[in-house]
């Protein structure tokens, strides 16, 4: 009796959550990829108000996306570097709002990556000096969404994008070199060493 035929296991899509962190609004975007393909899985924002403390709106955010990493389970949370602002209370209103997204995904034990804005841009757009609304809508032609998309979210899900593109592009720079181990590779190299 011949055993039964082995059926190509597809690969397992794993889920990647961007944070875009504000002070006041917090976008997050879950992808998923599978080869070169893109799956559009979730997005939204966590908003908070103006009137509250800066404490409180920290607290809002960080159960924000506590939930989100509940509901979803990435393996990898995706996020943008902190940038120089001119304004350093905004400078440090958005520092204080990355580091409860780093807390968030530190205390779930899921890996992060930080990006700069220039790598999310040439990432998703190609283009490193690429405006918010080049981002939204090559975010939107890339997971074929349909609608209008929030910058926050777009640049959530920007993050996440990126971070696959990265993670593909190193695959494939780390497979250069690699000695092939087919029979036919073999063959191959060993035939043309008797030529030498």
């Amino acid at each position: 009796m011949s055993p039964a035929p082995k059926t190509a296991q597809r690969p397992k899509r794993e889920a990647i959550l961007g944070i875009d962190p504000g002070s006041l609004v917090t976008g997050w975007g879950v992808i998923e990829a599978e080869g070169n393909r893109l799956y559009y899985t979730a997005h939204g924002i966590i908003a908070t108000s103006p009137a509250l403390a800066q404490a409180e709106r920290l607290k809002q955010i960080y159960r924000g996306i506590q939930e989100v990493i509940r509901c979803y389970r990435p393996v990898v949370v995706s996020l943008e570097k902190v940038f120089f602002s001119r304004n350093v209370q905004s400078a440090l209103k958005l520092g204080q709002a990355r580091g409860i997204a780093m807390l968030a995904a530190a205390e779930s034990e899921i890996p992060l990556f930080e990006y700069s804005a220039t790598e999310i841009k040439l990432g998703v757009v190609g283009y490193g000096h690429a405006t918010k609304e080049q981002i939204q809508k090559m975010v939107t032609a890339l997971l074929s969404l349909r609608g209008a998309l929030r910058t926050d979210a777009a640049d959530a899900l920007a993050a996440a994008i990126c971070h696959i593109h990265r993670r593909t592009y190193q695959a494939r720079i780390g497979e250069i070199g690699k000695p092939r181990t087919t029979k036919s590779s073999w063959r191959d190299y060993a035939a043309a060493a008797t030529k030498r």
